[in-house]
């Protein structure tokens, strides 16, 4: 507590910070805390999902505000009702020892009468959605002239899910001079266009790098078939026993899908979309943060509410369309300290996107497979050990002792170890004996390893017309430079000019001997291409990256052109294959029916579809 006293903030606030059990400001608390409590600015706050954003603008603002007034004197905006009942209720914590103070939450899905009533009361703070907030302004039953202070929190998100214009109409009817402090993970340019139209000079704090991932989370990606989406799902849950996790899809279709499927498989899951009623979701919640439901499914915009510390794992079964979405997503878990785990679950045609998603988090991700039937059956074998050795015994069982010693008097100690793990063994071993292996290997990882590597491109004046084929000019590159069998590659050769790629670390060799270099006594020029060569064709190379050079030079038939357009057209098919009715083969494939602790289940929600209890199957 001493270190929020250092901060500046009253002793009415630490108190509750006392009670919260609060002991050291997280990294955007300590620099934004200060600077908010001093003087009267306009702040942009870059820091990712879970790093204490609330407590960074609501200390601030709970000091400034005058609870003795019933005036509205801040307004806060959120992009979900989850987030905006979430920031209601720990401002209210925060302001425990505030006698007066009236937080009220104004959100859609609710009695709008109820909360122009809490308003009426005198509400110091409003927490609002932007579209139940411009509602009420519009039947003036909110009145925000005076406000002092504006968070606009999540400011990414609220623009992703379409709220500029919202926000633009709400702000307009609010005073110029008051302070504006804007809170997002990251930085797109629609962020950065808001910042300029509705604040002044405002001061910009960063916690760590500008759409950088946490340092708390893992990223991994396993390779699969499109078919074997699901499949490969439910073998990453099966492997990882106590799994408490988020699963992401792209669609509220897809959600709804996928939720059903787990719940029918008897795993404890349960979905979270936008077409479910306000009660529906409240259910779904309750029974996601009391770890009824194990796994969550989601869609982007309906998860931006869900602030739950202890999540494991992410799991991206679908990639977002938009890679700045992936942060929100891997920033889910890896909360309050402690570490989590973002996997993705990819197909041969959304390899490439890993590699941008690195780029923009400046995080590797670390290519996994996904478990065998055998590994799976070892780790819940030895979860069940250990849930054995770790179960309290009930005295009332001793009644029953004596007949299950006289069942029981004939075997041996390790005999009915035996058998008691058998139970669990053959059930878990006749599933998943004749289980295929999902791993994609080969060409296509090896590619994926080639586009993560530090590498320069380069252009040749050299081609076809000098009887060079890829694989000859490889060969001659190499020798030439006397480099390894893998330093070259992408290698590819157009009419009269070709590309290829070595790692930087070959740039200043590569450069040196290419100076002055004649080759049947005419003059070799080189250059560094701008383009990476990320492209499909032989060796890892083609052309379909090289576009701009290649129309210069008026070669139009590039097969590469054409490659990456079959690449497209295999999204789509996998999009449209996610859809079909599901058959036996990919809804029960992978469908063990193990009595474990993390499978024993809760009450299902009222909503079908929406929550599930594991059932044995035997």
């Amino acid at each position: 507590m001493t270190a929020f006293k250092a901060l500046g903030l009253e002793e009415n606030l630490l108190k509750a910070i006392a009670d919260l059990g609060f002991e050291t400001p997280s990294e955007v608390q300590a620099k934004a805390i200060p600077i908010l409590l001093e003087r009267e600015t306009d702040m942009v706050s870059l820091a990712q999902t879970g790093t204490g954003k609330t407590a960074a603008f609501g200390f601030p603002m709970l000091q400034k505000i005058d609870v003795k007034s019933r005036t509205t004197q801040g307004l806060i905006l959120s992009p979900t009702r989850e987030l905006c009942l979430q920031i209601t209720n720990e401002m209210t914590a925060y302001g425990k020892y505030m006698p007066g103070l009236n937080v009220t939450a104004i959100y859609g899905g609710a009695s709008i009468t109820d909360q122009a009533r809490q308003v009426k009361k005198g509400a110091q703070i409003i927490v609002a959605t932007p579209g139940r907030m411009k509602d009420m302004i519009g039947r003036g039953l909110i009145d925000i002239s005076k406000i002092e202070y504006c968070v606009l929190d999540e400011a990414d998100e609220m623009l992703n899910m379409g709220f500029y214009e919202d926000i633009t109409e709400i702000l307009s009817h609010s005073p110029k001079e008051k302070s504006t402090w804007l809170f997002s993970a990251t930085m797109p340019k629609e962020v950065s266009t808001i910042a300029k139209k509705f604040m002044h000079t405002p001061v910009e704090i960063t916690v760590g790098t500008k759409n950088v991932g946490s340092d708390q989370v893992s990223h991994e990606y396993y390779l699969v078939n499109a078919r074997d989406r699901y499949s490969a799902l439910k073998r990453l849950a099966d492997a990882n026993p106590e799994i408490f996790s988020v699963i992401f899809c792209r669609t509220k279709r897809d959600t709804q899908k996928v939720a059903e499927q787990l719940i029918e498989d008897g795993y404890n899951a349960a979905a979270l979309h936008g077409d479910l009623s306000q009660s529906q979701r409240d259910t779904v919640m309750k029974s996601f943060r009391a770890r009824q439901i194990q796994m969550l499914v989601a869609t982007d915009v309906a998860a931006r509410g869900i602030d739950v510390d202890d999540i494991t794992h992410v799991i991206n079964y679908q990639l977002p369309d938009e890679t700045e979405i992936y942060t929100h997503r891997s920033g889910r878990t890896g909360r309050a300290g402690k570490t989590g785990i973002s996997m993705v679950i990819v197909s041969k045609s959304e390899v490439r996107k890993i590699h941008t998603i690195e780029k923009m988090i400046q995080k590797k991700f670390i290519s996994k497979e996904i478990p065998s039937g055998m590994e799976i059956c070892e780790v819940q074998m030895f979860h069940l050990a250990n849930n054995i050795k770790d179960t309290k015994i009930n005295p009332e069982i001793n009644a029953y002792l004596p007949n299950i010693n006289e069942v029981l008097a004939d075997f041996s100690k390790e005999e009915l170890i035996q058998k008691v793990f058998s139970v669990e063994f053959t059930r878990f071993l006749n599933y998943y004996k004749n289980s295929k292996d999902l791993n994609i290997s080969g060409g296509s990882e090896r590619n994926f390893e080639e586009e993560n590597k530090d590498s320069t491109r380069y252009f040749l004046n050299i081609g076809s017309k000098d009887d060079f084929d890829w694989m000859s000019l490889k060969d001659f590159l190499r020798d030439l430079l006397q480099l390894g069998k893998d330093d070259v590659y992408k290698v590819d050769v157009k009419d009269s000019f070709s590309f290829f790629n070595t790692d930087t670390t070959h740039q200043e060799l590569v450069m040196g001997i290419f100076k002055d270099f004649k080759l049947e006594g005419r003059q070799i020029n080189i250059e560094i291409s701008k383009d990476t060569g990320r492209s499909k064709g032989r060796s890892g190379g083609g052309g379909g990256r090289d576009r701009d050079r290649s129309k210069r030079r008026g070669d139009r038939n590039d097969r590469g052109d054409r490659g990456d357009r079959g690449d497209r057209g295999g999204d789509r098919g996998e999009r449209r294959g996610s859809f079909k009715k599901r058959s036996g083969s990919s809804s029960s494939s992978d469908k063990p029916a193990f009595k474990g602790k993390s499978r024993r289940g809760s009450e299902r929600p009222e909503t079908k579809g929406t929550g599930g209890r594991r059932r044995r199957k035997e």
